[in-house]
């Protein structure tokens, strides 16, 4: 068997796995940093850095001890390379690096977002090559068409922000705490959905492209009229995002008509309502509906570990001088949209 250790350091979390090519998660390792972030409602990129240098050692040394190997058992190390915080991905791709030059192992760098797009095929034996994939997670909101590994197609991206963005933003602003996609979750349970009249921006548009900005400042102004509970506007909010991701992801599938199911993965992809409405949309469409635990929709290193697993089997390994990205594109062919850095 296969064995490869993973490393996950991108953002607040910190991870370490060992993860085997027969789908069994040996050892799986977790260091939130919740607790340090809460205060400020919202990731510190240098704080985030620095607990990533405290923990991630003892992290690995754990789930070594858990699974009863020694590194040197180990087939490959697999990272993350990118996107994400550059400081926390430099701590965790620099300690693969070293370890993978000390035990003279092979060294795999991890795209986050593949590691996100390749966990329901973790879950999943049977989920089969190609299948569109809703990938939402923190800064990203993307429809992919995900044809094997490596192999991306981008069909749609958001022109400003992205659903997990407004997720947090919106939690800030009605002072919900943070994570804000939970809290924000937590408060909806307890509102009507129909209580306030939030937009519903790109729906119905000819591209399936995302956009949430204007729904967040839309939030804004609902709590500043002072007229609705948080509850409500959370619940509102909430049924808006869930409206804007089916009629986008809908929009993609009328032009995928080979793709063996429906995926969803990133942290948004925990939310219960957005999942409940992709399964219905993927019933229509007369399509499976894959979606991973929630456990493996947030940051996790056996993402990591079995993107590294597909990674090695393809024979895709890396050199030490492999750098660390701050954005690293799934799909760098991919047509340019209007939006953050793109003139009209």
């Amino acid at each position: 068997m296969t064995v490869i250790l993973g490393i996950e350091s991108s953002c607040d979390e910190t991870a370490a796995a060992l993860v085997g090519d027969d789908r069994r998660i040996l050892a799986h390792k977790l260091g939130t940093q919740e607790a340090l972030h809460r205060p400020y409602g919202g990731v510190v990129p240098e704080i985030a850095a620095r607990a990533h240098v405290e923990v991630l050692t003892p992290l690995i040394e754990a789930a070594l001890t858990e699974a009863g190997m020694r590194l040197r058992q180990v087939d490959a190390i697999a990272a993350t390379a990118g996107p994400g915080l550059i400081g926390g991905v430099m701590v965790g791709l620099l300690t693969a690096k070293a370890l993978s030059y000390a035990c003279e192992k092979p060294l795999i760098a991890v795209n986050h977002l593949e590691g996100h797009a390749l966990s329901p095929r973790l879950a999943d034996p049977t989920l089969a090559y190609p299948y569109l994939l809703l990938l939402v997670s923190g800064g990203h909101c993307q429809l992919l068409r995900v044809e094997g590994v490596g192999r991306y197609k981008r069909l749609a991206t958001t022109i400003d922000d992205a659903a997990g963005e407004a997720f947090d933003k919106t939690a800030k602003i009605l002072g919900l705490g943070f994570p804000g996609g939970p809290a924000v979750e937590a408060a909806a349970r307890l509102g009507d959905a129909k209580a306030v009249p939030l937009p519903r921006p790109l729906k119905g548009s000819a591209e399936p492209h995302f956009s949430f900005a204007g729904l967040k400042s839309a939030v804004l102004r609902a709590h500043q009229a002072g007229v609705h509970t948080p509850q409500d506007i959370a619940a509102s909010f909430q049924a808006a995002v869930v409206d804007c991701l089916i009629d986008r992801t809908a929009k993609a599938l009328a032009t995928c008509d080979d793709v063996t199911a429906l995926v969803v993965a990133g942290g948004v992809a925990a939310n219960a309502s957005v999942r409940a409405a992709l399964e219905a949309l993927a019933s229509r469409a007369g399509l499976r509906f894959v979606a991973p635990p929630l456990w493996l929709c947030t940051d996790n290193a056996a993402m990591i570990g079995w993107a590294g697993i597909e990674r090695f089997a393809a024979g895709l390994i890396d050199t030490l001088e492999v750098p660390a990205r701050p954005r690293w594109p799934l799909d760098p062919d991919a047509e340019k949209v209007r939006g953050a850095g793109v003139k009209a």
